[in-house]
C-alpha cells in the first residue's frame, strides 16, 4: 500500500516530527529567553520562565528600618514598625526566621523571643513590630530570613538599564550600534563583490575558469581560524588592523566563498534564451547583469544576505582579532555579553535581557527575508 498514489509512507510522519522537534528545540529557549528579559531578579531566581504566570515562592533576607532613625518611645521600651518589602507590596510571608540556620522557625503573626526581653512580630503582609530597651534596639535593624509568595511581576526597568542608562557601564546601546556598523557593510560588501564574480564564471568564457571555480569550491573548507593571524599581520603592515575597515575586510574575505559559490549555481540556472537574446540585441554583459541577472538572482542575493547577517552579527572571534579597543568605543554586542557573563554572572535578569536584544534583530531579519531562503540554496541543484 505505500507505493499507491495518493498514500504517504511511514517516511514521511517521521520528516514531519523530526522538524517539528527541531522547531521546537529552537523555539522554546527563545520563548523562555524573551519571557525571562521582563521579569525581576527576584522572580528569575524563585522560579523558571514557564511558571511566570503563577505566584512563586521565595527565600529572601530583609532588614527592618533604620532604629535610630525610626524608633518610637513605649514607655520603658523602644519600637520599630513598618514593613519588610514596603508599601504595596502584594508578597505573603508564610513561614520566616531570625537565623539563618532555621528559617522557618517561626509562621505569620509569631513572635520571636531575641533574648532579655527582646522581641520581633512578623505578620502575614510583612508588618512588623522591634521591640526592646534603649541598647537593644539601636545599631543596624534586625536581619529577618522570610520565605514569601509572590504574584508575577513583569518590568521594562531591564531593557531600560541595557538600551537608554547612559550611567550604566554594562549599557548595551553603543554596542548595539557598534555590532550595525560592522554588520551592514560586512554583508553588503561581499554581495557586490561576488555578484560579479559570479556572473562572469557562469556566462563569461575566459581561459582558467574552472580553475576558478574549483579554487572556489576548495576555499568553503578551509577554516577562518587558520588565516586569522596571518591576515591581521597584513591588516597590521598596511594600516588598516584593529579598526572598522579591517573588520570588514575580513568577513568580506572569509565570506566570499559561500557567496560566490551560491550565486553561481543560481545564474548558471537561469534561462539561456533570455541572455542569447539580450546580447543579439546589442546589450553589453554589464547590461545584462544589472538589468537581467540582478533581478532574477534577488532570492541567492537574500539568501546570502541572511546568511552573512546572522554570522557577523552573532560573530565574536573575528570581532575580538580585528577590533581590538581598549576604551570600549567599538565592543560588539557578542563581547560586550561576555564581560557581562564576567562582572555580573548573578544577575540572571541583565543577562537574559541582554541576550534576547543580541537576538532580536536577527530574528527580525530572518523572518523577514526566510522566504527567499530555499528558493535560494536550492538554486541549481535540480535541471
Amino acid at each position: 500500500m505505500d507505493g499507491i498514489a495518493g498514500t504517504r509512507s511511514t517516511l514521511t510522519w517521521v520528516v514531519h516530527i523530526t522538524v517539528l522537534l527541531l522547531v521546537l528545540a529552537w523555539i522554546i529557549p527563545t520563548f523562555g529567553l524573551f519571557v525571562s528579559s521582563f521579569r525581576t531578579a527576584d522572580q528569575i531566581t524563585g522560579s523558571g520562565w514557564w511558571a511566570a504566570l503563577f505566584p512563586s515562592t521565595q527565600n529572601e533576607i530583609v532588614r527592618v528600618a533604620d532604629p535610630d532613625d525610626f524608633r518610637v518611645a513605649d514607655g520603658d521600651e523602644f519600637v520599630v514598625t513598618g514593613n519588610l518589602f514596603g508599601e504595596g507590596s502584594s508578597k505573603e510571608i508564610s513561614v520566616w526566621g531570625t537565623s539563618s540556620r532555621n528559617i522557618d522557625a517561626f509562621t505569620a503573626g509569631d513572635t520571636a523571643d531575641l533574648g532579655d526581653g527582646e522581641t520581633i512580630t512578623v505578620q502575614a503582609n510583612g508588618d512588623y513590630e522591634w521591640r526592646g530597651n534603649d541598647d537593644q534596639i539601636s545599631g543596624r535593624g534586625q536581619r529577618v530570613f522570610v520565605t514569601a509568595e509572590s504574584d508575577p511581576e513583569f518590568t521594562l526597568r531591564n531593557y531600560d538599564n541595557m538600551l537608554f542608562d547612559e550611567d550604566n557601564v554594562e549599557g548595551m546601546a553603543n554596542a548595539f550600534f557598534n555590532t550595525l556598523t560592522v554588520t551592514i557593510p560586512a554583508t553588503i560588501i561581499p554581495i557586490v563583490i561576488a555578484a560579479f564574480a559570479a556572473y562572469a564564471l557562469a556566462w563569461m568564457d575566459f581561459p582558467g575558469r574552472a580553475l576558478l571555480i574549483a579554487a572556489v569550491v576548495a576555499l568553503l573548507v578551509v577554516p577562518l581560524q587558520l588565516a586569522l593571524i596571518p591576515l591581521l599581520r597584513l591588516h597590521l603592515g598596511i594600516g588598516i588592523g584593529k579598526g572598522y575597515l579591517g573588520v570588514w575586510l575580513a568577513h568580506t574575505g572569509f565570506g566570499l566563498p559561500l557567496a560566490v559559490y551560491l550565486l553561481r549555481n543560481y545564474m548558471v540556472g537561469l534561462p539561456r534564451d533570455i541572455i542569447e537574446n539580450a546580447k543579439v540585441d546589442g546589450a553589453t554583459d554589464f547590461q545584462i547583469f544589472v538589468r537581467i541577472i540582478l533581478p532574477l538572482s534577488f532570492p541567492a542575493l537574500a539568501s546570502f544576505a541572511i546568511f552573512q547577517f546572522l554570522w557577523t552579527w552573532n560573530d565574536l572571534l573575528v570581532a575580538k582579532v580585528f577590533l581590538i579597543d581598549a576604551t570600549g568605543e567599538t565592543t560588539v554586542m557578542t563581547n560586550r555579553i561576555v564581560e557581562l557573563l564576567g562582572t555580573r554572572g548573578g544577575n540572571w535578569e541583565i543577562l537574559a535581557t541582554a541576550a534576547f536584544v543580541s537576538i532580536a534583530v536577527p530574528l527580525a531579519v530572518f523572518f523577514a527575508m526566510q522566504r527567499y531562503l530555499v528558493r535560494g540554496l536550492l538554486a541549481g541543484s535540480v535541471k
